[in-house]
C-alpha cells in the first residue's frame, strides 16, 4: 500500500488527530522489521511511532521494559523460546493499570495452535502479514484502545477455542517445543526434506537439523518416522 493509499483510507494524521501510538516491533527477519517502519512509522501521517525494534526474546523483553510501549507487534516464532515466552516475560507490564503493555501478534502463520497459544499467553489479537499497511494501523490503534483485533478467518480459531465448555487438554509433550520446533516438527511430519525446510523458514539446514534433533530428544523419539506419527496422532500435521 502507498503513502497516497493509505491517507485515502483515512489512516493518516487526520485520521489519529493529534494522538501518538508507541510501539515496538518484535521479528527476526531486519527486512521484514524495516518494511514494516516503512510503511507504518511515519509518525506525522499514520499517528505510530516506532520506538523500538527486536530480533529474539531476550532482546524484545530487554526493549520492551526499557521502552514501555504501548503496543508491541510480536512474531509468534522468535529465537530464544517464541511469541509466548515473550508475553509470559511481560506478564507484569501487561497487567499494568496506569501503563498496560499491548500486544498483537503479527505472523506468517495462520495454524489454529499458534493463534490460540498467543492469545492465551495474553495477547490482544492475531493478524497475519498479509494485512495491509492501512489496516495495520487501524488494528495497532484499536489494540492501543484495549480492543480485540483478529485476521477474519483466525477469528473463528479464538471462538472454538474459548467458548467451548470443553477447553482442549494441555499437551505436555508439546509445551515442551519451543514455536520453531513445532513449526520444523509439522513440515518434517508433512514430509518435506531439510532442504526445503531450510528454504520455507529461511534457516540454514545445519540449523534444521539442530532443531529436529532437539524435537527428537525432547519427544523421546528415535527417527523422523515415529515423529510422523506423533504428530499425525495429534493431528498436527
Amino acid at each position: 500500500m502507498t503513502s497516497e493509499g493509505a491517507q485515502q483510507d483515512g489512516t493518516g494524521s487526520d485520521a489519529a488527530g493529534d494522538r501518538t501510538v508507541r510501539v515496538v516491533l518484535v521479528d527476526d527477519h531486519r527486512m521484514f522489521r524495516t518494511g514494516v517502519q516503512a510503511e507504518i512509522g511515519e509518525t506525522g501521517r499514520t499517528g505510530v511511532e516506532v520506538v523500538g525494534e527486536a530480533a529474539d526474546v531476550d532482546q524484545a523483553v530487554t526493549v520492551i521494559t526499557t521502552t514501555r510501549p504501548e503496543v508491541v507487534l510480536l512474531d509468534v516464532h522468535l529465537p530464544g523460546g517464541g511469541g509466548v515466552e515473550v508475553l509470559r516475560r511481560s506478564a507484569a507490564m501487561m497487567a499494568d493499570a496506569e501503563r498496560p503493555v499491548r500486544f498483537l501478534a503479527l505472523s506468517v502463520s495462520d495454524a489454529a495452535e499458534d493463534v490460540i497459544g498467543v492469545i492465551r499467553g495474553g495477547a490482544r489479537g492475531y493478524v497475519t502479514k498479509t494485512i495491509t499497511g492501512t489496516d495495520l494501523v487501524d488494528a495497532v490503534f484499536r489494540v492501543a484502545d484495549g480492543d480485540a483485533v483478529f485476521s477474519p478467518r483466525l477469528a473463528g480459531f479464538v471462538l472454538d477455542a474459548f467458548a467451548s465448555t470443553d477447553a482442549p487438554p494441555i499437551d505436555e509433550d508439546l509445551d515442551r517445543l519451543t514455536q520453531r520446533e513445532r513449526e520444523v516438527l509439522r513440515l518434517i511430519a508433512r514430509g518435506y526434506a531439510y532442504k526445503e525446510i531450510a528454504k520455507q523458514l529461511f534457516i540454514s539446514v545445519k540449523t534444521v537439523e539442530s532443531h529436529v534433533s532437539a524435537v527428537l530428544r525432547k519427544l523421546q523419539l528415535s527417527n523422523r518416522h515415529e515423529l510422523t506419527r506423533w504428530a499425525a496422532a495429534r493431528r498436527l500435521v
